[in-house]
């Protein structure tokens, strides 16, 4: 085995075992939101700091030398060095899902080498699913290898996850059904395991669609600006939200959901 593949497994080895723990300390808070309130923010707060410094812990005393991802700083920059690598975590997508005791919701690993992805997790604490890919490999859930979904057309079967507010902002033909299960990086999971044709995101961050972008891409999905451009998401390394919206598809399938949705004008 090579230095550079026994390098890759010992990072994979590390992700796996800290996704995991993380996944453990966040079962602690999952569903203690105040019952009285629409939406406990003090939950989340406290929850998201303790899982951020675990993680940090982790990685300052593994790999000291190695960077973690940081909003709204210089992320870029190509080095030999250990610092090359970057640790992209995300302690919760889902947060309403969260406080409130549903369990879609996850948290999500990526690790980057001078900006470009090795490889990403998500894990689902509460159903126990964890999502797996390296880039230019295969996707996994657990064990078991999954693609998007070989569908040449879409019908009234066929399955569009959207965001929270989506019928306050398109109009639709779209003939099959449409759900949003209130997380955004579970939806592009699903659809990676073929389960929906595709997933319709908006205001995420770099941080929120680092992981999730390594599995979906694996699985054979693309993340499509809305005028039928790919979209690459180092364009958005300074990490602040993307105040757009991305129709992540296979390529096959995005002009015939694309041509079912009208944004309505602001």
């Amino acid at each position: 085995m090579s230095q550079e593949t026994h390098g890759v497994d010992e990072l994979e080895g590390f992700a796996r075992e800290s996704i995991r723990v993380a996944g453990e300390e966040a079962l602690s808070f999952y569903g203690r939101g105040n019952a009285k309130l629409r939406f406990d923010e003090g939950v989340i707060t406290e929850a998201e700091l303790r899982l951020n410094q675990l993680f940090e812990n982790r990685v300052r005393e593994r790999f000291p030398e190695h960077r973690l991802f940081q909003e709204n700083s210089e992320n870029a920059g190509y080095s030999h060095r250990s610092e090359r690598y970057v640790w992209v975590f995300n302690a919760l997508d889902g947060v309403a899902n969260f406080q409130a005791g549903i369990p879609i919701w996850g948290i999500s690993l990526a690790l980057l080498e001078n900006a470009w992805p090795i490889f990403g997790f998500f894990s689902m604490p509460v159903t126990g699913d964890l999502f797996f890919a390296r880039a230019g490999g295969k996707a996994f859930r657990g064990d078991t290898s999954i693609e998007t979904s070989p569908q040449e057309d879409i019908n009234d079967e066929s399955l569009l996850l959207a965001y929270a507010r989506f019928h306050r902002h398109y109009r639709t033909t779209f003939p099959g059904k449409i759900r949003d299960f209130g997380c955004a990086a579970a939806h592009l999971c699903y659809m990676a395991m073929g389960r929906a044709e595709a997933a319709l995101v908006s205001n995420e961050s770099y941080r929120d669609l680092a992981a999730v972008r390594i599995i979906i891409e694996a699985a054979g999905g693309k993340i499509y600006k809305m005028d039928g451009t790919e979209y690459f998401l180092n364009e958005s390394l300074e990490g602040w939200p993307m105040h757009e919206d991305f129709l992540v598809a296979r390529k096959e399938t995005y002009p015939l959901v694309r041509e079912c949705l009208e944004k309505f004008s602001s």
